[in-house]
């Protein structure tokens, strides 16, 4: 299972899009379909039996969407970069991704790529299309965009994520210098940096922008003991926004949001009356309580 995975918000297009998705990107399939039940759609205004969430992958890389209704709307604060060695794939996603989308920055030549364009899909999902020279093992990178009140904090981030996160390093850092951001020149233009075996990017966005961090787009940290899930809550809530808490979310200091999980939980939820159960548990908690909740699966 995928350490870290994705969690895209959506209003009722998260089976859609999952299905868009793998009808553009090679390689990709899909995962499991989970439905509201009575508990769950209560607390959410969805109707019971229809579709919560729908799980996608791309190249191995493990996404999850959920039809949560109109409270987020994702953003560009964070995209994924998806980087290719064949041009013409860089062009085919280029035109399917484009469709119904809008360009943030046109596919064009740049210093960093012969071929590099930023496109914003039907769904406001935002993708950094990348060619490179080189094979490269992980395809898909999220990339977290720090702008406005975080603007100059990537780096911060970074270290901080780093020391939070097991088989974890700080890769490449790119600054602005002084001539490009004389106002900021220590400003991250780019870096990336490893958790949990994965590689993630980071930028600070000079300018202004009319976007910043927020619950459209979370990060689910799978967990194998309740040990483990109150060390990541613990260290990524430090700071954060207490009011984001619930139900295993929350908002770091950054307004990153995380969702801190039991790995077990998927399983917890795909078991009818016994996923009821559970679900009314997890509506709760702030931070999950792994022994009640299995409690509750097994009463």
């Amino acid at each position: 299972m995928q350490k870290i995975t994705p969690f895209l918000w959506y209003d009722k297009q998260a089976e859609d899009a999952a299905k868009f998705y793998i009808s553009v990107f090679k390689n990709s399939k899909m995962g499991s379909v989970t439905k509201y039940n009575e508990a769950s759609a209560k607390a959410s205004g969805k109707q019971p039996g229809s579709v919560m969430t729908a799980s996608f992958e791309i190249d191995g890389y493990s996404f999850t969407a959920i039809n949560g209704g109109p409270v987020f709307k994702i953003n560009p604060s964070i995209s994924f970069f998806y980087y290719s060695k064949e041009e013409k794939e860089i062009d085919n996603l280029w035109k399917k991704l484009s469709d119904g989308g809008k360009s943030l920055m046109e596919l064009n030549k740049y210093d960093w790529s012969k071929k590099y364009g930023w496109v914003e899909d039907k769904f406001g999902l935002s993708w950094q299309l990348m060619l490179v020279e080189n094979d490269i093992e992980q395809k898909i990178i999220p990339s977290l965009l720090f702008t406005g009140k975080v603007f100059g904090r990537a780096n911060e981030a970074i270290n901080y994520y780093t020391s939070i996160f097991k088989n974890a390093k700080v890769g490449n850092l790119y600054k602005y210098g002084t001539e490009a951001l004389p106002d900021n020149p220590e400003a991250l233009m780019y870096a990336d940096f490893t958790l949990e075996g994965k590689k993630f990017s980071s930028m600070d966005g000079a300018g202004e922008h009319d976007f910043q961090f927020n619950e459209a787009i979370s990060f689910v940290v799978n967990c194998e003991d309740q040990k483990e899930l109150d060390h990541f809550w613990d260290n990524l809530s430090e700071g954060g926004d207490p009011k984001a808490q619930m139900c295993g979310w929350l908002k770091d200091k950054f307004g990153v949001s995380w969702q801190i999980v039991p790995s077990t939980l998927p399983k917890l939820l795909s078991d009818g009356k016994k996923s009821q159960q559970v679900m009314e548990q997890v509506l709760q908690m702030k931070k999950l309580d792994i022994a009640k909740l299995e409690k509750a699966y097994n009463s």
